[in-house]
């Protein structure tokens, strides 16, 4: 792949980071990429990648911008849950928007209040009739607009390639 243009916007900057990491068949090194473009236009605090196990309704961490807190290998039970409904069948954007948002829906909300974490979008990367996975993207602030939504969901649409070549592995 040839290098980077020198007059290229932020924006296609990651794209190209993002470029790089699939030509070096680098999963987490897309994910972190991925990570680095939202960041631009999300200012997110959190981002995470799961992988999602449709036989134990489980979704597994394979990214995580903290791993410290978050570390990848860990796992989420979601059967029998209003998010897993929403996101993993219905395939749906789930946003949550404020404390007590995260407290409804999310069993870590302590550790999600613990890191100032305000508001979430959880992405469904779909392909076919098949969720894949999540990205998730969690911010400080309490709101998110639609252009956030808009952002998080062309951001995850990068993802795509490297669940399918996970998929395949």
């Amino acid at each position: 792949m040839t290098s980077q243009p020198t007059s290229v916007t932020p924006a296609l900057a990651g794209v190209h980071a993002v470029a790089l990491a699939y030509a070096a068949a680098d999963a987490t090194a897309a994910f972190a990429a991925i990570d680095a473009y939202a960041r631009a236009s999300l200012e997110h605090t959190l981002c995470t990648v799961n992988r999602y196990d449709a036989d134990a309704m489980r979704v597994v961490r394979l990214y995580s911008s903290n791993p410290k807190a978050y570390p990848p290998g860990g796992s989420k039970d979601k059967n029998g849950t209003p998010w897993g409904r929403h996101v993993l069948l219905e395939q749906r954007v789930f946003v949550g928007e404020g404390v007590d948002a995260i407290r409804e829906f999310f069993n870590d909300h302590d550790a999600i209040r613990e890191l100032g974490l305000q508001s979430v979008i959880n992405v469904p990367v779909v392909y076919g009739d098949t969720c894949l996975g999540t990205v998730n993207f969690l911010m400080t602030r309490a709101q998110v607009s639609e252009a956030d939504v808009d952002n998080a969901r062309l951001a995850a649409l990068l993802a795509l390639p490297a669940f399918l070549a996970l998929r395949q592995a």
